[in-house]
């Protein structure tokens, strides 16, 4: 594997003054004016945070790949994906451009750790070195987390933890073959990572870090922080089936130093309504004007209160659906039709995504506090009041009007397993990973769709017609992705140890936290 520094900038410049005729001309010749020698720390943010929405967003991982698995779309004409066939250079696409950022948030770190470096670094409003070093440990724990939620075993790098299984970010960026590490070590250790880095930016949260530069909180350090316990509070209630004291242990230290308490702590990166900065979505179904993918009818039905533990219509159905333009009413593209049944709807007939979601500015949600308060039910007992708040916080993120909301709150039936987390599913739409990540952890919502299940029936050129769910892989949704197929040949043997240690490389086989 080749981890490659890339920088996605508008302009750097590079002003060169000559002291001597030869030494100028020397130089001149010798300096590559693609790759300057030195780039400020605020802009390898913003490259890296932008790389890493995007990557987590891609057509790739995001529309053809777990948006399907979630079933919260649904393929109105190529319905392969659907049914679990996926390409393998789906995975290649999402682990370049993930390792790409996570180049960038490691220079990061470099540069704020050298001593020849670090004054430069930290220079005008870049902020401390320790307060960059947090935050870009931060960042890159959730890039780890949500790389390791798709392959498993992965080459992971922590900062403070000298393990030999974690050195895959090398000074040297030829570096070919990095061992892979067991997703229970990488799991632990982002746990030490988020913490640590919170620990640091609690104590100078009154600081700003990396200016407007960093788009997702503005350098506010002690959001940054609310959003390492935040997410320490995820990762550690994945695992508490398997290692149940230390889960524990963290999550009543995230709790107690502070996780997310409204809307206005949530992480989104917001993209821009000029090109080329435009939101993944955006790009795919309206610059590239793809109409190949529609609302599901699973989500919709559910919305509608037509599916699951929900029978009152959800206000958010407006928010995430547009209506049909046949005759203004909302119809969800029927999951998984075999390929021949694909464009059984015209698209007058089905409703595509919302423009709140396909917005070219939307804000792409990496946390938000919705998902702590369902989090923080499930960890007392299903609580009410928390499956309350984070109901209410994802309606009032999609702009539900208040009377709209005490309107359906006082209709939402009690909390349990069930509903709580069938709640959760509502609020992660378009959080394609962390949803998928969620249905394979809990087995929630059981109202998906599922092998034998029908998809649809009526008539079509006078027949009657019975389709039912068939996965083209497996049984059920998958457990993961295959890795790159460059690793099985630049990376041969630390390859072949992670299949050892994890299982053959399909999409059936589970990870470490969800056997």
């Amino acid at each position: 594997m080749k981890i490659i520094n890339i920088l996605y900038t508008s302009v750097i410049g590079i002003s060169l003054v000559a002291s001597s005729c030869s030494k100028s001309k020397f130089a001149e010749i010798n300096t590559d004016p693609n790759r300057p020698t030195f780039v400020t720390t605020p802009t390898l943010l913003v490259t890296a945070e932008k790389q890493l929405v995007n990557a987590l967003r891609s057509e790739d991982i995001s529309l053809r790949g777990a948006q399907l698995f979630s079933q919260y779309f649904a393929q109105n004409i190529y319905t392969d994906q659907s049914r679990y066939q996926i390409p393998t250079n789906y995975s290649d696409n999402y682990w370049t451009a993930t390792y790409k950022s996570l180049n960038n948030l490691n220079e990061i770190i470099n540069l704020n750790s050298d001593e020849k470096t670090k004054a430069t670094a930290s220079a005008g409003t870049a902020g401390s070195n320790v307060n960059q070093i947090a935050i870009a440990r931060i960042l890159k724990s959730y890039a780890f987390h949500s790389l390791t939620d798709v392959f498993g075993n992965i080459p992971y790098q922590s900062f403070g933890n000298a393990d030999p299984d974690f050195q895959a970010l090398q000074q040297n960026p030829d570096n070919l073959t990095p061992k892979y590490a067991s997703q229970e070590k990488i799991y632990k250790d982002i746990l030490t990572e988020l913490q640590q880095a919170a620990d640091t930016l609690i104590k100078y949260q009154g600081d700003k870090t990396f200016g407007t530069s960093d788009v997702i909180y503005k350098g506010d350090n002690g959001k940054w922080a609310k959003f390492a316990n935040s997410l320490r509070l995820r990762l550690a209630t994945r695992i508490k089936t398997k290692d149940a004291n230390l889960a524990n242990t963290h999550i009543n230290d995230a709790i107690k130093k502070g996780v997310f308490t409204s809307n206005s702590d949530n992480a989104t990166f917001k993209y821009s309504k000029t090109s080329p900065n435009e939101a993944p979505l955006y790009r795919a179904t309206v610059t590239a004007n793809r109409k190949d993918f529609a609302l599901s009818n699973v989500i919709v039905e559910a919305l509608q209160g037509k599916r699951g533990p929900f029978t009152i219509v959800d206000p958010r159905l407006t928010k995430y659906a547009k209506p049909t333009t046949e005759n203004g009413s909302y119809f969800g593209q029927p999951y998984g039709l075999p390929l021949a049944a694909g464009n059984l709807f015209p698209l007058d007939k089905i409703s595509l995504p919302g423009d709140i979601i396909n917005a070219a500015d939307y804000a792409e949600v990496l946390l938000e506090y919705a998902e702590i308060a369902f989090l923080l039910s499930e960890n007392n007992n299903w609580d009410q009041t928390q499956y309350i708040n984070g109901t209410r916080a994802s309606l009032e993120k999609w702009g539900v009007a208040a009377s709209d909301i005490t309107a359906y709150l006082d209709k939402l039936p009690a909390a349990n397993k069930e509903r709580v987390l069938s709640q959760k599913y509502l609020a992660l739409f378009n959080q394609s990973i962390e949803s998928w990540s969620e249905v394979r952890r809990t087995g929630y919502p059981l109202f998906l769709i599922k092998k034998g299940d029908v998809v649809w029936s009526g008539t079509v050129d006078g027949k009657p017609v019975t389709y039912t769910f068939n996965p083209e892989i497996g049984d059920a949704i998958p457990s993961r992705l295959v890795y790159p197929i460059k690793e099985q040949s630049t990376n041969k043997v630390n390859y072949q140890a992670s299949l050892a240690q994890q299982g053959d490389d399909v999409v059936t086989n589970k990870l470490w936290w969800n056997k």
